[in-house]
C-alpha cells in the first residue's frame, strides 16, 4: 500500500498513460507498457538512480530531467512522457516509485488488452496458468525460486505459454516473476488477476468445490454475490475432492467456507477438547 504523497504521483503518471492509450493502437500500448517495463527494472537494479528520483531535496522537474537525459533515445517519447510525470512526482521511499513503474506496465498492457477486446481471455489465462503451477510442485519451485535469474525463469514461460496465451498474458506472467510489487511468483499472479478483473470493473472469487458445478448453480451464486458485493463477480473455480461437499468462496479477505471437509474438522476438533 502506498502513502498519499506516492499514491498522487501514481494517478498522476496513470492518467498520462491512460490519455495516451485512448488514442494508440493495442501494439502500441503494449510496447510503451514493455519500455516502462524496462525503465523499472533499471529502477530496481540501481538504488542511487531509484533514491535520486524520490529525493524530495530535489524540485520535481530536476527529477524528470535526470530520468529523461538517462533515458533518451532508448525508449519512445509516449514511454518518456509518463515517465516524466512519474519521476516528477513526490515519493514517501524510492521503494514505492518503483513499485509505482511496475503498476503503470500493468497498467498499460490490460488496457492494449482492453482496447483488443481481450481482457476477459487475459484474466482467464493468467487464471489457468496460476492453476497449472500451484498443482505443479516442481513448476511452482522453479518459478518461484528467487535464487535463479529471472531471465531464465521468464524463458521457461515463454517455452509454456508461447502460441498458447495471448502475448499481453505471457508479459503479465513475466512481470510476476520478477516480483511485481514485491511479492512471490503465485502470489504475484494472483493479484495479476485480480487487476485484470477490476478493470473490468469486476470482484474475483475464488470458489473451491469438490465437484463440478452446473451453469444453473454457477449464474445462481454469481448473481447472490454480485447482489452482495454491488459488482460484477468474475468467478474462479478450482475442483478439490478433499473438501468433500460444499463450497468455500473467497472475496478478497472474505472468506465463506461451508465445506463438508471445514464442518468435519470442527467436530473432530470438538470432541477431541472433550
Amino acid at each position: 500500500m502506498m502513502h498519499t504523497a506516492s499514491r498522487e504521483s501514481y494517478a498522476a503518471a496513470a492518467a498520462r498513460l491512460a490519455a495516451y492509450a485512448e488514442g494508440a493502437t493495442p501494439g502500441a500500448v503494449a510496447a510503451t507498457a514493455d519500455e516502462i517495463g524496462g525503465v523499472a527494472q533499471l529502477l530496481g537494479r540501481e538504488p542511487r538512480l531509484r533514491r535520486a528520483l524520490a529525493d524530495p531535496a530535489r524540485a520535481g522537474q530536476e527529477r524528470a530531467g535526470l530520468l529523461r537525459s538517462t533515458l533518451t533515445g532508448k525508449v519512445g517519447e509516449p514511454a518518456l512522457d509518463v515517465l516524466d510525470a512519474l519521476a516528477g512526482g513526490r515519493w514517501s521511499s524510492a521503494a514505492e516509485l518503483v513499485t509505482a513503474a511496475e503498476t503503470l506496465v500493468v497498467d498499460g498492457l490490460l488496457a492494449a488488452a482492453d482496447a483488443a477486446g481481450e481482457l476477459a481471455e487475459v484474466e482467464d489465462e493468467l487464471f489457468r496458468f496460476g492453476q497449472v503451477v500451484s498443482g505443479t510442485s516442481r513448476l511452482s519451485a522453479t518459478l518461484g525460486d528467487a535464487t535463479v535469474d529471472p531471465a531464465r525463469r521468464i524463458a521457461l514461460v515463454a517455452d509454456l505459454l508461447g502460441g498458447r496465451a495471448r502475448p499481453v498474458t505471457v508479459q503479465l506472467v513475466a512481470l510476476a516473476v520478477r516480483g511485481f510489487g514485491g511479492r512471490g511468483f503465485e502470489s504475484g499472479l494472483h493479484r495479476l488477476v485480480e487487476l485484470a478483473a477490476e478493470k473490468r470493473e469486476r470482484q474475483v472469487a475464488y470458489v473451491t468445490v469438490a465437484a463440478p458445478m452446473d451453469a444453473d448453480a454457477q449464474g445462481r451464486l454469481a448473481a447472490a454475490l454480485a447482489d452482495q458485493y454491488g459488482r460484477e463477480v468474475s468467478m474462479r473455480f478450482e475442483v478439490d475432492p478433499s473438501v468433500v461437499g460444499g463450497m468455500s468462496v473467497q472475496v478478497g479477505a472474505d472468506l465463506y467456507d461451508g465445506t463438508i471437509a471445514r464442518r468435519l474438522a470442527e467436530t473432530r476438533k470438538a470432541l477431541t477438547a472433550r
